[in-house]
């Protein structure tokens, strides 16, 4: 009897907090509503199952509780029974897979008017890539990435030359307007998701996927690393920020085309060492977790570094000059600077590229 009571007390505070506490209902900041009527649909046939369970499971620990002088009957087969439950299930599941084969479909032919982006994830960070004023994005050859070229662009391509490159920071997107991701890795599997668009889809090494949606309201989201990349994965995040068509091409026209970043790249005399440090940088991985702009990461910025007085995760205080700096290189868990995490490996450079490290960090300090 008790039991039988406990089974229709879960049933009505299900129904209960379904109805008083719609948990499913969230912001959304995309045109994705048929996604969350599938969702609905499916909460519903599968709520109505539930609660059709749990109550005949309610009645049936009633009706036949022990009693006195009652025996179980055995029963192996009943095929009316069985039709019934083999038609009702193929009715449930075909009413719950309909709707979700319409989204896929949706979701997998893009608008012919629909703005081109590149996201390209590596461990721990996104970067991100617009088609100039020809509207097409140039090639890329994952053979051709290095430090100076990042995005492994065709350089001689006429149609990259204008492309827009993010190498970090926040994604801007123009409110309105459907937008075509199309997904790389340099590394490792990442998956790209924000859970107010409800996009999500894996970034493969070798293969470009891809995915649509179009923002319909204005603000920030985040962006999340959704399949484990390595021990920095928590902190690969990024945000989106949803702004007028304006505001969003003025933001688009302040970022360096690739023509831009090569001219600057060609333009790199001065000193050598910082040359190096810049280079070696790049090649190590470090940018991936250390900004250059001051920009936040999985670790602390370069820029402004050098020079600057830091606390530790132990309380106490130190000054960023080349001792502490090279110790940070080559055992970077002796001195973890307060509010990141030991997620560095030690290096094993040359006293020559450390003095190029140092040389480069120092440098970005002075810059500021």
């Amino acid at each position: 009897m008790a039991v039988a009571i406990v089974l229709v007390l879960i049933v009505v505070a299900s129904v209960l907090f379904n109805f008083l506490n719609p948990w499913w209902f969230t912001p959304l900041a995309s045109n994705w509503g048929q996604m969350d009527l599938t969702l609905i649909i499916t909460l519903w046939i599968s709520g109505i199952v539930f609660v059709a369970i749990a109550l005949f499971m309610a009645y049936a620990v009633f009706r036949y509780r022990h009693q006195k002088g009652r025996r179980a009957a055995y029963e192996p087969e009943n095929r009316k029974l069985e039709w019934w439950l083999i038609g009702l299930t193929s009715v449930g599941i075909v009413i719950m897979l309909i709707p979700g084969l319409y989204v896929w479909a949706e979701f997998v032919n893009v608008p012919k008017d629909a703005l081109s982006v590149e996201v390209v994830g590596q461990q721990w960070q996104w970067s991100f890539r617009f088609p100039g004023k020809d509207g097409v994005l140039g090639r890329t050859d994952a053979r051709l990435i290095s430090a100076e070229n990042p995005f492994g662009l065709h350089t001689g391509n006429p149609f990259g030359q204008d492309d827009v490159l993010v190498k970090s920071g926040d994604l801007h997107l123009p409110l309105g307007k459907p937008i075509k991701v199309l997904l790389r890795s340099k590394d490792v599997v990442h998956d790209f998701y924000v859970p107010h668009f409800r996009v999500k889809m894996d970034a493969v090494p070798g293969l470009v996927s891809g995915l649509w949606f179009t923002p319909t309201k204005t603000g920030t989201f985040e962006i999340a690393c959704a399949e484990y990349c390595g021990v920095g994965h928590h902190t690969m995040r990024s945000r989106v920020v949803v702004e007028e068509e304006g505001a969003f091409q003025a933001w688009l026209n302040e970022q360096p085309t690739l023509a831009q970043a090569l001219n600057e790249g060609a333009a790199e005399t001065g000193d050598p060492l910082v040359n190096q440090g810049r280079k070696l940088a790049q090649d190590q991985g470090c940018l991936a977790c250390h900004s250059v702009d001051g920009s936040p990461g999985a670790g602390p910025t370069w820029k402004g570094l050098y020079g600057k007085t830091e606390t530790l995760a132990d309380g106490s205080t130190v000054v960023v000059e080349e001792e502490y700096l090279k110790e940070s290189i080559v055992n970077p868990g002796a001195a973890v600077v307060k509010g990141y995490d030991p997620l560095m490996p030690p290096y094993r450079l040359s006293s020559e590229e450390l003095d190029a490290l140092i040389a480069y960090t120092k440098a970005l300090s002075e810059e500021g």
